[in-house]
């Protein structure tokens, strides 16, 4: 691949990654409840790997094509985003909270389900991701770009969300309120975001 747009892609995604979200409020809300913060990442980047592996199998350009596929992938990502955010806001994650950790199993799958279901992870897999393909002249076949740029994604996601988590520990664990409006703002900002893919989805109908 060339490596001009190798990096560029690495910039975009990694700006994307960066901007708070599901991922992020799964993984804060992990941490300061005990949780496996490994586990919990681990499940995030799982999701991101069944979306890279249905891009490579070209399944993803058959859901851009596919309006009404698109639509309801759009609808459940944004409906789930709605729930997610409501979940938050009436149960805030707070250092004091952590009693038990859920199993490991659970922690895994729901993390999967969440990135699997995440619209900002549709919308770099169906618009994002398809701008930095060679399809003219590359040493490398399509799916084969694609499948290295969705790994290049995961990494990203890894490295970030594991910071997000180990900073999470350090710097609320010891502050309640702090954490509660941490926890809080990232519900309120799942349900905007839940709430705008919505209507803009419906909207296009």
């Amino acid at each position: 691949m060339d490596s001009g747009l190798l990096f560029s892609f690495l910039a975009v995604d990694l700006l994307l990654v960066c901007v708070p979200g599901a991922d992020w409020a799964y993984v804060i809300a992990a941490a300061l409840r005990g949780a496996s913060v490994t586990r919990a990442v681990a499940g995030l980047v799982c999701g991101y790997a069944l979306h890279t592996a249905l891009a490579t199998a070209g399944l993803a350009v058959l859901v851009a094509g596919s309006p009404r596929l698109l639509t309801a992938l759009t609808v459940a990502g944004a409906g789930y985003l709605l729930w997610l955010g409501w979940s938050v806001l009436r149960r805030p994650a707070v250092p004091a909270a952590a009693r038990t950790s859920p199993p490991a199993g659970r922690l895994f799958l729901r993390g999967a389900t969440i990135s699997g279901l995440n619209p900002k992870g549709l919308l770099l897999y169906l618009s994002v991701l398809p701008q930095f393909l060679t399809l003219r002249g590359a040493h490398l076949p399509v799916p084969a770009q694609t499948a290295a740029l969705g790994m290049l994604h995961m990494a990203c996601c890894a490295a970030v969300y594991l910071t997000v988590g180990v900073l999470a520990r350090a710097l609320l664990a010891a502050r309640p309120a702090a954490a509660r409006a941490v926890t809080r703002t990232s519900g309120a900002a799942m349900l905007g975001i839940g709430a705008f893919l919505l209507v803009e989805r419906l909207a296009t109908l």
